[in-house]
């Protein structure tokens, strides 16, 4: 899996390409993410320098947008976290990708696949340890 994920970073000045764990057919009928709530997690204590002491974490349920053309689930996050020297920055919104049901990647600047979602406390999120 490494060599895959090294080859796709690798060469070129990488624009027009993307990279899916579990495949990216335009065509394919999406599930729904039914552990979205655990996987977001799981992820999150990996992607977060310091994941004790989020603040302001909240979430929407998935829904379907139009994601570079593909119809695919998202689920939109905002929560501010720890900094190294102890302060927060002001929570940003971000969009989680699913792909076949599955957590595929985070999109920082999240804000217009967000509009007009739903978002509901994640205390799960705040009360993570490493």
């Amino acid at each position: 899996m490494l060599p895959i994920a090294l080859a796709a970073c690798s060469g070129g000045d990488g624009e027009g390409r993307r990279f899916s764990l579990f495949g990216d057919s335009s065509d394919a009928a999406q599930a729904f993410p039914s552990n979205y709530r655990a996987e977001l997690l799981a992820f999150m204590k990996t992607y977060l320098n310091n994941p004790v002491g989020v603040r302001d974490a909240s979430m929407a349920e998935p829904v379907m947008r139009d994601v570079n053309g593909k119809m695919r689930y998202i689920s939109c996050l905002r929560y501010s976290a720890r900094e190294s020297d102890g302060s927060y920055y002001e929570p940003r919104e971000r969009a989680v990708l699913f792909v076949n049901g599955r957590l595929d990647r985070l999109i920082e600047k999240g804000e217009e696949l967000c509009t007009g979602v739903a978002l509901a406390p994640f205390p799960e999120m705040e009360k993570m340890t490493r």
